[in-house]
C-alpha cells in the first residue's frame, strides 16, 4: 500500500496541472492509519497539544487502538465532533476588547489536521498569488514584500475591511464552494458536522450558524476556500479596470530631452570656451528635466494583495475610480460572499498619506531625489514614485511601550523607562529573555521598514527598564547593576552554567534584526511532499515495548504526552526516563500509564 502522503501529493500534481479538475473518492484517505500519525507528529508538539477542550482528551493516551477507534467511526459515519471550549483572550489592537477562541478537543484536532492535509492538497496549487494568509511558506512579510515590489506608482489605496469576516462565514455558501471542487458526499458531510458542531460558554451550549469552527485546524484553510471567490473577483475586476496608457511621454518632456541629447552630443566635439558655454546650457536643462514629470501618466491599473481576511488594492487612476471598485466590492461580497464590506473601515486614501497594511504605515514617495540607478547606472529619480513601508511609532509602538509598563510618560511628552513589577520575581536568566523576546519581535516584524532606525528609542527605553527592574529584583542602584553585570568589554549580561561551560545573555542588539530575511507563517506541507519516512513515533508505538517498565506482552501500548520538559522535577521513574530521553512523549503500557496519571 502506498503512503497517503504520497498519494496526496500526486493529488497535488494533479491540481496544479489541470486548475479546473474535480476530485473525489477523498473520504478513503481518512481511513488509512498511517496519515494519523503524520498529523499526530504535526501536533503534539504545539503548546495546546495538553490543553483540554469539552472534556478530559489531550495528546497523552494517543495509541494505535486510538486511531482505529477514529477509524471506524469515520468508516461507519458515526463520528460526530464534539462542541469546542469559548474561552475568550485580549486582542492585540485593543486591550479593553476580547477575541473569542474556541479549544477542540485532541481527537477532533487529529481529523481536523487529516482533513487539512487532504483539503490542502487539493486546494493549495489553485490559490492565486495575491493571497498570503496562513499558507505554507508564506506569511505577512511575503505580502509586503509583493506590496512593496508591484504597488509602485500608485496614486489611491483601498483599504478593505469586511464586518466580522471569520465569524460571518455563511456555511451554505462554503459548501457550494467546496462542491464545485470536491465530489464526495462524506468529506462535505464530515466538514458541515464540524461547522455545526456549537462550543459551550460556561458549560452552556451554544449552537453555530455562521463562521468557521472555533480555534480550529481547518479554520484558517476553509477561510481561504472561501476568499479565494474575492480573490478570483478582484483579479477579473482588474482585468477591466487596467487600460494602457497613450503617447506614454509627455511632449514637454521628450522636446527638453531630445534638447540635452544634442547638447550632449555637442559636448563630445567640442572643446574650451565653446565647451563651457555648452556646458552652461546644458546643467540647467538637465535639472529643469529632473522636474518634469516625465510620463501622461493616463493609463490605469489596479494592484492587489490580501493576508486572511486585510487586503489592500492599489488604484492607479483617479478617486472616482476608487468609489467605482468599492462599490463593487460590496455588490459582490453582499450577495456572492452572503457578507458586508464596511462603509466607516473601508478607506480611500490618496498614496501621499498613510494607509495601515498589516500594522505597517505604507505610502508612496513623493521625491525629486536624482540618485545613479537603473541600467547603465544614470543618474535618474530612483525613489519617486516608490513604496515605503514606516514603523507607525506613534501609535503601536507607544502603545507597546505603555501597555507593558516599560515607561511613563512624562509632563514634557517624553518618556521615561521604569522597572516592571510584575517581572521581579523572575530569575535574572528569565527577566532579560523576557525583554530580549519582546524587542526581537517587534524588531524582526519591522525589519522592512525604512525608517527602522527610529526604534533605536525602543531599544533604549527596553534595555533601561531591564536593567531597572534587575536593581529592583536585587535592591540596588541601577549604575551598581551596570557594574555588576559588566563583561568588561563595554557590555553587559547574565552568566550562566551549561554542560558546555559558562556563557552569558547579552541583551539583545535591535540593529541585528535589520535587513534579516523574511519570517514565514511555517505550516506542515506533508501533504505536498515526496517521499514518506514512518516518523520515529509510530516506530516506537508498532514495536509494542514499554519504554519504562519493558515489557513487551501488553495488548495495549499508548504515548504518555507532557506540555513541557522544564516542568518535570525528576522525582518518579517516568520522570527521569523523560527527562534522560529528552523527549515529551513516553510509549507505555496500559499499566505503566495508569500508574503515570494517578500519580500526578
Amino acid at each position: 500500500m502506498k503512503p497517503t502522503t504520497e498519494i496526496l501529493a500526486r493529488i497535488s500534481q494533479n491540481s496544479l496541472a489541470n486548475k479546473e479538475e474535480v476530485f473525489t473518492k477523498l473520504y478513503r484517505y481518512l481511513l488509512r492509519p498511517d496519515i494519523y500519525f503524520v498529523a499526530y507528529k504535526n501536533l503534539y508538539a504545539n503548546n495546546g497539544a495538553a490543553t483540554k477542550g469539552v472534556n478530559e482528551d489531550t495528546a497523552d493516551g494517543f495509541s494505535e487502538a486510538k486511531i482505529d477507534s477514529i477509524i471506524k467511526a469515520l468508516a461507519d459515519e458515526t463520528y460526530q465532533p464534539m462542541p469546542v471550549r469559548r474561552t475568550y483572550i485580549q486582542k492585540k489592537n485593543n486591550r479593553k476588547k476580547l477575541r473569542p477562541l474556541g479549544i477542540p478537543t485532541f481527537t477532533d484536532k487529529l481529523v481536523q489536521e487529516v482533513l487539512r492535509m487532504i483539503l490542502e492538497a487539493v486546494y493549495e496549487p489553485i490559490f492565486l498569488d495575491v493571497s498570503h494568509g496562513f499558507r505554507p511558506k508564506r506569511s505577512c512579510h511575503t505580502a509586503l514584500k509583493q506590496l512593496r515590489r508591484e504597488f509602485n506608482g500608485t496614486r489611491w489605496f483601498v483599504e478593505g475591511d469586511i464586518k466580522g469576516c471569520f465569524d460571518n462565514i455563511n456555511h451554505a455558501v462554503l459548501v457550494g464552494l467546496l462542491n464545485n471542487k470536491i465530489k464526495d458526499a462524506r468529506i462535505t458531510k464530515l466538514i458541515y458536522k464540524f461547522l455545526k458542531a456549537g462550543y459551550l460558554e460556561n458549560w452552556q451550549y451554544h449552537k453555530t450558524y455562521s463562521g468557521t469552527p472555533q480555534g480550529g485546524i481547518i479554520s484558517p484553510l476553509l477561510a481561504n476556500i472561501y476568499l479565494h471567490e474575492l480573490d478570483k473577483f478582484v483579479m477579473k475586476l482588474k482585468s477591466e479596470f487596467d487600460t494602457p496608457g497613450v503617447g506614454q511621454i509627455t511632449p514637454e518632456y521628450r522636446e527638453l530631452h531630445n534638447e540635452i541629447k544634442r547638447l550632449s552630443h555637442r559636448l563630445t566635439k567640442v572643446t574650451g570656451e565653446e565647451r563651457e558655454m555648452v556646458l552652461a546650457e546644458y546643467k540647467p536643462k538637465r535639472q529643469k528635466l529632473m522636474t518634469i514629470p516625465c510620463t501622461a501618466q493616463t493609463d490605469k491599473k489596479l494592484k492587489y494583495v490580501r493576508y486572511a481576511d486585510d487586503f489592500l488594492i492599489a488604484v492607479k487612476g483617479n478617486r472616482e475610480d476608487c468609489q467605482w471598485i468599492k462599490s463593487k466590492l460590496a455588490e459582490f461580497i453582499g450577495d456572492t460572499l452572503k457578507m458586508e464590506l464596511s462603509e466607516d473601515k473601508t478607506l480611500i486614501t490618496h498614496s501621499s498619506k498613510c494607509a495601515r497594511f498589516l500594522g505597517y504605515d505604507v505610502r508612496v514617495r513623493r521625491s525629486g531625489k536624482i540618485k545613479r540607478g537603473g541600467p547603465g547606472h544614470v543618474k535618474m529619480r530612483t525613489l519617486n514614485g516608490g513604496v515605503e513601508l514606516l514603523v507607525p511609532l506613534n501609535d503601536k509602538i507607544r502603545q507597546f511601550v505603555f501597555t507593558k509598563g516599560v515607561a511613563i510618560q512624562k509632563k514634557d511628552g517624553s518618556m521615561f523607562p521604569v522597572h516592571r513589577k510584575y517581572l521581579v520575581g523572575l530569575t535574572d536568566l528569565e527577566i532579560v529573555s523576557v525583554y530580549n523576546a519582546e524587542l526581537r519581535g517587534i524588531c524582526n516584524y519591522y525589519g522592512m521598514a525604512s525608517n527602522f532606525c527610529k526604534l533605536h528609542y525602543l531599544a533604549y527605553l527596553m534595555e533601561y527598564s531591564c536593567l531597572k527592574t534587575l536593581a529592583s529584583k536585587h535592591k540596588t542602584s541601577l549604575s551598581k547593576t551596570i557594574d555588576k553585570f559588566n563583561d568588561g568589554t563595554g557590555k553587559w549580561g547574565i552568566p550562566y552554567e551549561t554542560k558546555q561551560g559558562n556563557k552569558r545573555r547579552y541583551f539583545a542588539n535591535y540593529a541585528d534584526c535589520k535587513g534579516k530575511g523574511p519570517a514565514t507563517d511555517y505550516i506542515s506541507n506533508a501533504a505536498v511532499v515526496y517521499g514518506y519516512a514512518v516518523n520515529t513515533l509510530e516506530n516506537r508505538l508498532k514495536a509494542k515495548v514499554c519504554e519504562l517498565c519493558g515489557t513487551t506482552e501488553s495488548d495495549h501500548y499508548e504515548v504518555h504526552h507532557i506540555n513541557k520538559l522544564k516542568n518535570l522535577k525528576g522525582k518518579e521513574r517516568w520522570e527521569i526516563a523523560m527527562i534522560a530521553k529528552h523527549r515529551k512523549t513516553l510509549v507505555v503500557c496500559r499499566d505503566c500509564h495508569r500508574s503515570i496519571i494517578h500519580k500526578k
